[in-house]
């Protein structure tokens, strides 16, 4: 037993004095805390400066710590601060003597984040973008002087919608046909159609905000067909299949569940859709 505790105080030593000696070597400033002692080594260079270097420093600015602030100025330095930690990344955090890790490691020490997992569900950038689109809605009834509650709004807030998801798709392509070919019925029959879906949105949402009368049964046509193949093909994924599926609505990289938000989508398309065609043949 005491052997390993001298084991383990030798190595505090020698890990103190690695990190006393980058203290040395480095520049940067003190910075004035409540006396709780944190020590940062962050990427501050000419044409470089560390955004996460910045955001850990920041928060442990509101948390209150006396900061030993140390800037790696050269590729040299990061390499030096690399080896001699032992590490892959920087920025890299010290709290009373403990190396905390990066920015992602220091947000949850203290408080602010939790712990990500490559597999957590979400539905953040769906409420993103809706929430966004509905208060564009309301800006446009505003200048334009009609209710929030008549069609127009709705058709405004459907067009919008579209066209942002769109531009979520057309990001990265690739990712989203991946994922979507995953569970659209169509798109498993012809691979194609994944690569022209979000291009048909995009127009359908467009088409919907110009309100030309010879172009809206066009657009209607296109949103009520995509809506109708992709309600059919999420009802067949999940709620019959019972599939546990990623979302490509809003591109290839979400980690937005299948399900009920997809489904409303589809839903609201198709129903959008319909209306135009009705409204176009009286």
């Amino acid at each position: 037993m005491a052997d390993h505790t001298n084991h383990q105080s030798d190595s505090d030593t020698s890990h103190n004095q690695k990190v006393q000696h980058l203290i040395d070597t480095l520049q940067g400033e003190p910075i004035g805390g409540d006396g709780k002692r944190a020590i940062i080594f962050r990427m501050v260079m000419a044409d470089h400066l560390c955004p996460f270097g910045l955001k850990s420093l920041d928060a442990l600015k509101h948390a209150g710590y006396d900061i030993i602030d140390r800037h790696i100025t050269t590729q040299d330095e990061n390499t030096l601060v690399k080896e001699t930690l032992g590490v892959k990344t920087t920025p890299q955090t010290f709290i009373d003597g403990q190396r905390i890790g990066g920015n992602d490691d220091l947000q949850v020490f203290l408080g602010n984040s939790e712990p990500k997992k490559e597999d957590d569900k979400t539905y953040a950038p769906i409420i993103a973008i809706f929430s966004v689109t509905a208060l564009m809605t309301l800006a446009l009834c505003w200048a334009f002087s009609i209710s929030v509650l008549s069609i127009q709004a709705l058709m405004w807030f459907v067009a919008l919608s579209m066209c942002v998801l769109a531009i979520k798709k057309l990001e990265d392509l690739e990712g989203f046909t991946t994922g979507f070919l995953g569970y659209d019925l169509l798109a498993r029959r012809m691979v194609r159609y994944a690569y022209v879906y979000p291009f048909l949105e995009a127009f359908a949402g467009i088409a919907m905000l110009a309100d030309q009368p010879w172009l809206n049964p066009i657009a209607g046509l296109v949103a009520f067909t995509i809506g109708l193949i992709g309600g059919v093909s999420v009802i067949k994924a999940v709620y019959i299949d019972k599939r546990e599926l990623k979302c490509a609505c809003v591109g290839g990289d979400s980690n937005v569940p299948l399900g009920a938000i997809s489904l409303t989508e589809n839903v609201t398309m198709f129903g959008m859709g319909g209306y135009m065609l009705v409204r176009a043949l009286l």
